[in-house]
């Protein structure tokens, strides 16, 4: 497993933008997936994207694609989340997941084995 810690998070007014950086520790870090997730309160945690080991492949949720993109530099054991065109429904807590799983599908929520402790995202309207 790796250790993930997020960071980015913050208050900004709808339109804006924000990049969410996700530090991973350990020397596997390039041969995991990494995922992105949001919860917002009073709702079950859903997918909004995720990244192959060598960033060749990308899957977004339809309520973000065009607006999200997800990258990642495996040099520094980091993955991001750039989010423009903020809505107030994108306001939720969001969490960055390793999965050792790959392939050309996207990955169900439950294989992803390693979690950070999310980092809050606030969109004022």
């Amino acid at each position: 497993q790796v250790q993930l810690v997020e960071s980015g998070g913050g208050l900004v007014q709808a339109g804006g933008s924000l990049r969410l950086s996700c530090a991973a520790s350990g020397r596997t870090f390039s041969t995991y997936t990494m995922g992105w997730f949001r919860q917002a309160p009073g709702k079950e945690r859903e997918f909004v994207a995720h990244i192959s080991y060598s960033g060749s492949t990308r899957y977004y949720a339809s309520s973000v694609k065009g607006r999200f993109t997800i990258s990642r530099d495996n040099a520094k054991n980091t993955v991001y989340l750039q989010m423009n065109s903020l809505k107030p429904e994108d306001t939720a807590r969001y969490y960055c997941a390793a999965s050792s799983r790959s392939g050309r599908v996207v990955i169900p929520m439950s294989d992803f084995e390693s979690w950070g402790q999310g980092t809050q995202v606030t969109v004022s309207s």
